[in-house]
C-alpha cells in the first residue's frame, strides 16, 4: 500500500486533472460534453500518476530527479506526451464503450493538437509544482502552500541526524566535486526509506542529513527506529557498487532524540521552516556522542521509553547518563543494536564515557 502521503499527493492530481478537464469542455466544447471532459482528463490523470515515486516509472523519476531543473522539466515533458496521448487512447475508448459521444472509435481516441497543446501547458504546472515539492520536501511544500508555520506552531517532533562519517577525508583526498557527488549519491539513498517511514528530509547540514517526525506518526510501529537501519540495509545491500564508484562503502552515525519544539515559517527573500528548542539542540549532542562511545546509533533514553516496541530483531543497550555542553541535567542514551531480543530492553548502565563534542554549533541552531 502507498504511504499516506502519496495516497494525498495522488488525490491532488487526479482532482488537478479532473477540474483541468471540466475546463477545457468549458473553454473549447461549450460544456456540451461534460461527463466525457472528465472521463477524459480522468484517464490522462491516472497514466501520469505512472510518474509518482514509488509507482511504476519510480525508477525513470530517479534517474530524471538528477538531471537539472531545466533538463529535467524538458524530460519529463516528453514522457507526459506518452502519457497523455496512452490516457487520451483510453479515456475515449471509455467514453466510446460506454456511448458518451457519437464519434468513431477511431476518432475517440486520437488526440488532437489542441487536447495535446492544452494537457501539457497543464502538465507543465505539475511538473514545476512536483519539481519544487522535490526540491524542498513533500511535508515542507504543503505546510508551505497551507500556511501552517506562518505563525509558531509548539509541536512535539522526533529528530534523526544522519551523519556521513569520513567525507571530510573523502574530499582531501579526492577533491571537493568528487566529496559533493559521493555526499549526494549517500543523501539519495536515504530518500526511499524515509518515505517508506512516513519522515521528512527537511535540512542538510553539510555531511548530516536532518530527518523529522510529528511525534505520534514517528513512534507509530517504531518508525524512526525503522529508518535507521532500512537506511544502512540499503546501503550494504549495494556496498560493491559503492566500492566501484567511490572506492568506499559509507559508513553513516546516527542519533535520535524527540520532544517539544517551536516551528515557525522564517526568512524574507528566502523563506525556510526551521525548528527552534531543546530537542534539535539535543539531538545534536547525542550525535557527537558517538564516537567517544564507539558505537553508530544512539537514542535518548526519553524517546526509547516512549517507543511501544522496537522493530524486530533490534534491542537497544544502555550506555549510561552523560553531561551535555548546554544542558543542566544529564542524558540517559542508549545503542541500537541487531540481535536476539532480550526481556529486559536495557542492560545495566555502565558509567559514562567523557563526553568529546565535535560537531560545530550551527547544527544545534539551525532546525
Amino acid at each position: 500500500m502507498l504511504p499516506q502521503y502519496r495516497w494525498l499527493w495522488a488525490l491532488a492530481l487526479l482532482l488537478a486533472s479532473g477540474a483541468a478537464g471540466l475546463l477545457y469542455n468549458l473553454l473549447f466544447v461549450g460544456g456540451a460534453s461534460m461527463l466525457a471532459g472528465l472521463v477524459y482528463a480522468l484517464a490522462v490523470g491516472g497514466t501520469v500518476l505512472a510518474f509518482v515515486p514509488g509507482l511504476s516509472l519510480s525508477g525513470l523519476q530517479t534517474r530524471l530527479r538528477r538531471l537539472p531543473a531545466l533538463v529535467y522539466m524538458l524530460a519529463a515533458e516528453l514522457l507526459y506526451v506518452v502519457l497523455i496521448t496512452l490516457g487520451c487512447a483510453l479515456g475515449g475508448l471509455v467514453v466510446w464503450a460506454f456511448g458518451l459521444t457519437g464519434d468513431s472509435l477511431s476518432t475517440a481516441v486520437r488526440i488532437t493538437p489542441r487536447f495535446l497543446a492544452y494537457s501539457l501547458a497543464v502538465s507543465a504546472l505539475l511538473v514545476f509544482v512536483m519539481r519544487m515539492r522535490d526540491l524542498i520536501g513533500g511535508e515542507v511544500f504543503v505546510n508551505f502552500m497551507i500556511g501552517r508555520y506562518h505563525r509558531p506552531v509548539q509541536e512535539e517532533r522526533i529528530f534523526l541526524f544522519l551523519d556521513v562519517v569520513g567525507s571530510t577525508a573523502f574530499a582531501e583526498t579526492h577533491g571537493d566535486l568528487r566529496a559533493q557527488d559521493y555526499l549526494s549519491a549517500v543523501f539519495a539513498t536515504l530518500a526511499e526509506p524515509v518515505r517508506r517511514n512516513a519522515g521528512s528530509t527537511d535540512d542538510f547540514i553539510g555531511d548530516l542529513a536532518m530527518i523529522t517526525w510529528p511525534m505520534k506518526r514517528g513512534l507509530k510501529d517504531a518508525r524512526c527506529v525503522t529508518c535507521v537501519f532500512e537506511v544502512l540495509d540499503r546501503i550494504d545491500a549495494h556496498a560493491a557498487a559503492w566500492t566501484a564508484r567511490f572506492g568506499t562503502v559509507p559508513r553513516l552515525r546516527a542519533a535520535l532524540h524527540g520532544g517539544p519544539v517551536v516551528t515557525a515559517e522564517v526568512g524574507v527573500d528566502r523563506h525556510k521552516i526551521a525548528y527552534f528548542g531543546d530537542a534539535v539542540n539535543v539531538t545534536a549532542r547525542i550525535e557527537a556522542l558517538c564516537r567517544p562511545l564507539g558505537v553508530d546509533i544512539l537514542i535518548s533514553q526519553d524517546l526509547l521509553d516512549r517507543l511501544d516496541r522496537l522493530p524486530d530483531g533490534v534491542r537497544a543497550r544502555s550506555l549510561g547518563t552523560h553531561a551535555l555542553r548546554g544542558r543542566g541535567a544529564p542524558l540517559a542514551v542508549a545503542t541500537l543494536e541487531r540481535g536476539s531480543v532480550v526481556p529486559d530492553r536495557l542492560i545495566p548502565e555502565r558509567r559514562s564515557a567523557p563526553l568529546a563534542l565535535e560537531r560545530a554549533e550551527v547544527v544545534a541552531e539551525t532546525r
